[in-house]
């Protein structure tokens, strides 16, 4: 079956980086988008990264929330079969858990079977 595991959560200062990692399994990654997403505490889950691909290696649209953009970076190691959101120039208002997620076909695997799991934590605070 479809698994997912992030990690690469924790706490920084503001300014500081933090690079999340997500290590998928259960699939091949041949046509597909892999994604970042998070929910902060009350809010909605928030997508904030995501990117697809062709036969694995072509970038065919890449996507930032407006509140990332120019800060956070998306990037896969099919190797390894492990995506990445390099985050840098951290805020506090990026706090939040984070989760990734993977498109296989029209849907994306988490959203369409409600297995988030627990996500990584990433706190930014002075």
């Amino acid at each position: 079956q479809v698994q997912l595991v992030e990690s690469g959560g924790g706490s920084a200062q503001p300014g500081e980086s933090l690079r999340l990692s997500c290590v998928g399994s259960g699939f091949t990654l041949v046509d597909y988008a892999i994604g970042w997403f998070r929910q902060a505490p009350g809010k909605g889950r928030e997508e904030v990264s995501c990117v697809s691909f062709s036969d694995g290696s072509r970038s065919d649209n890449t996507s930032y929330a407006d509140s990332v953009k120019g800060r956070f970076t998306i990037s896969k190691d099919n190797a390894k079969n492990t995506w990445y959101l390099q985050m840098d120039s951290l805020k506090p208002e990026d706090t939040a858990v984070y989760y990734c997620d993977v498109r296989l076909g029209s849907a994306w695997y988490r959203t369409s079977t409600s297995s988030w799991g627990q996500g990584t934590q990433v706190t930014v605070s002075s």
